[in-house]
């Protein structure tokens, strides 16, 4: 690797660096200040959040914003290297536009590939600590969402259902239990009503209090049954079996991919939230090599304005880029009009293309 390769990489990792400590700080500092009264309200200490939540949270953030950052490091150094004309220098020497983009191609795949082991693998760690204590810092109506008793209907195969009119999520016990199987013509053939149902953490199953067990046998006859208690197995611990949004964070893509495919041979239907976590994991690190590239294009040129109008249009352009892909992600989670893969690739598609074309434009200059 030649001495230039060496100074690029440096300058890249460098200023990445610089970024990810700063948003950091400011991640801390912001949100510790805002939260605080929260955090204290529910029996906890700020100290022991700072060691036990915030850690977890500055990775999901900084995770969620690599792409973004990567973007605005390259545009900062890139523009300062050609406001210096160093650039100009270099390709004057002899040497290509594509032979000086190497090194931006080197640092973007090394740090995209660690990009995506840490969202395949590692993040879903860091995010089962992060949520276990996330509720305590929210607002009351957002905490409501998380905690307060929810009616609960779930299908366990085509031909199975589950019923609960109140559940704590927490606490993993409800009232008003209705079980029911039905034939392939969906006709009732066994159906079970109880007062109560909770989790038997030992057992790894599901009791039921007071119940009534009705069967329907041959010529529609009815068996009916009751008595104090039931074991009820479903063979999925409750987090899997009544899922919530943040299930999908919790698990590493393998387990992931298998949590999808039980899900939509259940024929559960609301699984497009969960397909969006998937397919983020990858489409996310790939963006960090379109948006090195786009930078790369944006600012290697010294232009009227400098430094400042490089970094007011690269901020703008994150800000796009993150935005549509919010957007995009609710889109394919409320509805089937866009497929969750399609919807998490858009934004790669639409800017990579934009950046090969300013790219080719830029070396053939």
């Amino acid at each position: 690797m030649k001495i230039l390769d060496k100074y690029i990489i440096k300058k890249y990792m460098g200023t990445l660096a610089f970024m990810l400590v700063l948003l950091s700080i400011i991640i801390v500092v912001i949100d510790v200040q805002s939260k605080a009264p929260r955090i204290e309200t529910n029996g906890y200490t700020v100290g022991y959040f700072l060691l036990h939540f915030y850690p977890y949270l500055m990775l999901y953030y900084l995770i969620t914003f690599f792409s973004i950052l990567v973007f605005i490091s390259v545009i900062y150094f890139t523009s300062r290297i050609a406001n210096n004309t160093e650039i100009v220098a270099y390709i004057s020497s002899g040497a290509s536009f594509h032979r000086f983009a190497k090194p931006y191609l080197i640092a973007s795949l090394i740090i995209a590939f660690c990009i995506l082991m840490v969202n395949h693998f590692i993040l879903p760690w860091s995010n089962i600590k992060k949520n276990e204590l996330e509720v305590y810092t929210m607002n009351t109506v957002n905490r409501e969402k998380l905690t307060a008793n929810a009616q609960i209907s779930t299908q366990l195969n085509p031909n199975e259902y589950i019923f609960i009119n109140s559940y704590s999520r927490q606490s993993n016990r409800g009232s008003g239990y209705l079980y029911q199987e039905f034939d392939k013509n969906k006709k009732l053939l066994h159906q079970i009503n109880a007062s109560e149902i909770y989790w038997d953490e030992k057992k790894k199953l599901f009791i039921i209090n007071n119940y009534l067990e009705k069967t329907i046998g041959k010529n529609d006859t009815e068996i009916l049954k009751n008595g104090d208690t039931k074991l009820q197995n479903f063979k999925h611990p409750p987090e899997e079996l009544f899922p919530n949004e943040l299930l999908g964070q919790n698990k590493t893509t393998p387990d992931l991919i298998r949590f999808i495919k039980r899900e939509t041979e259940k024929g559960n239907s609301n699984i497009n939230v969960y397909q969006n976590e998937l397919h983020q994991r990858t489409a996310m690190p790939v963006s960090i090599i379109i948006l090195t590239f786009l930078a790369l294009s944006l600012s290697s040129q010294k232009k009227r304005g400098g430094l400042g109008m490089n970094l007011a249009l690269g901020i703008a352009l994150a800000f796009i880029f993150v935005f549509s892909f919010e957007i995009l992600k609710v889109v394919a989670a409320e509805n089937n009009s866009i497929p969750p893969l399609l919807a998490m690739w858009i934004p790669n598609i639409i800017f990579g293309s934009l950046a090969f074309y300013l790219y080719w434009k830029r070396a053939n200059q």
